[in-house]
């Protein structure tokens, strides 16, 4: 690893640390600011934040003793990089992200029952998949991290279809205020998570260029899908406060 990778993926984890803490603070701080009904998902979003801010700082801690700069040099101490972290906080915070947009909306019980298991459900099998496929880096397993990658696509595409198709009618039953607010959270979403996949197949073309672009993209995505997205949970969770929706 060259000194310029090794300061890439340290000072992408440590921003990352950085905007999970301080977003956490912020999300429990706000929920007095908006409505009882809102408050539950204010809550996710803080969690959210909380579950990312912790394990990316077991990520920070494994870096650090994988690598060493020491004078100018990257010095590998043999211990193994585990971003195992990665998948452990996806399987938490995905699902949660995709709760708090559906709570937010203050959708009929039996609605944000339905459709909340559903994203849930459809959630957790691709982050399983994703990390199944995960070690099918080396050469004579790369057709089974395309497996694995198509078969994930399948729940990812049926959470697209929700998020562009199927919400739609219920955004236009939403106050006018906060409709097209809720349309940009729900397109941050989609596009921050297309950069997932389009991540997740970049060992499959340069093995070795692919490393610190994995772990940067990874760390810069999460960033823009859970602590922006948060952000835009909240402003609709004030917005629909203020006109008592």
């Amino acid at each position: 690893m060259e000194v310029v990778d090794f300061n890439l993926i340290y000072n992408s984890l440590s921003f990352a640390i950085a905007a999970f803490g301080a977003s956490t603070v912020f999300f429990f701080a706000q929920r007095s600011q908006v409505a009882p009904a809102y408050k539950t998902a204010l809550t996710l979003s803080g969690l959210v934040c909380l579950i990312a801010f912790y394990h990316h700082l077991r990520m920070f801690e494994s870096f650090n003793n994988a690598y060493t700069l020491i004078y100018g040099e990257v010095m590998v101490s043999g211990i193994r990089f585990d971003v195992t972290y990665r998948y452990l906080s996806w399987l938490l915070t995905v699902p949660l992200l995709l709760l708090q947009l559906v709570l937010v909306m203050r959708l009929s019980k039996e609605e944000t029952y339905s459709r909340g298991m559903k994203l849930v459900l459809a959630a957790i099998v691709m982050v399983l998949l994703g990390y199944l496929g995960e070690g099918s880096v080396t050469f004579s397993q790369l057709g089974d991290r395309w497996v694995y990658w198509l078969l994930a696509m399948i729940p990812f595409s049926y959470i697209l279809y929700n998020l562009v198709i199927a919400l739609t009618p219920l955004i236009l039953k939403q106050p006018k205020s906060v409709q097209n607010l809720i349309s940009n959270t729900r397109w941050l979403l989609i596009v921050s998570w297309a950069f997932y996949p389009i991540i997740y197949l970049f060992p499959m073309f340069n093995q070795e260029a692919s490393y610190v672009g994995i772990q940067v993209g990874y760390t810069l995505a999460d960033v823009l899908s859970i602590g922006i997205f948060g952000v835009m949970i909240y402003m609709i969770a004030q917005r629909k406060s203020d006109v008592g929706a």
